[in-house]
């Protein structure tokens, strides 16, 4: 286009249609600020009532804790705990005066009883090479064969007890 009252004419309109758009991008982005603000304060406004509902929860909560524990008397379960405590101990003394073996005497030598088991072990290799089926000697005596009743026990193999009889 040349230059004159056409063009100039188009120029100006073309000025306010830019003023325009620029006026309604601003408003736009006044508006779009507007919603973002409005968003943010719903937001923290729900925040607010979940922080006033939890706190409310928890101050229900500690009324009852106080409450149960109220009617909890520690001193009444540390005797419980006391009473329970001795009664195991007597359970014990009464299982170990229960499984006392009355024939060991209470000073074992343990090196003695190592000596012996490695005797009753050295024996027991022995008879085993002599015979597969040999019983260790230690063992004989007290696992005879079952005697017939109709015949009378032999007078060796009576056992007396220890305090004799009268």
């Amino acid at each position: 286009m040349r230059d004159g009252p056409g063009k100039t004419a188009l120029r100006q309109k073309a000025l306010k249609v830019l003023q325009r758009r620029k006026q309604y991008e601003a408003q736009r982005d006044q508006l779009s600020q507007q919603s973002w603000n409005m968003e943010q304060a719903g937001m923290m406004q729900d925040n607010l009532k979940n922080v006033m509902t939890t706190v409310d929860a928890m101050k229900t909560t500690t009324k009852t804790l106080k409450k149960q524990y109220g009617q909890i008397d520690i001193d009444k379960i540390e005797r419980m705990q006391d009473e329970m405590a001795d009664l195991m101990d007597i359970g014990n003394e009464i299982q170990e005066s229960i499984s006392r073996a009355y024939d060991v005497p209470e000073d074992v030598d343990e090196a003695e009883l190592d000596a012996e088991l490695e005797a009753l072990g050295e024996e027991t290799m022995m008879e085993g090479a002599m015979a597969d089926s040999a019983m260790p000697s230690f063992l004989q005596d007290e696992v005879a064969p079952p005697q017939f009743i109709d015949e009378p026990p032999e007078q060796s193999k009576i056992k007396e007890p220890a305090g004799g009889l009268s």
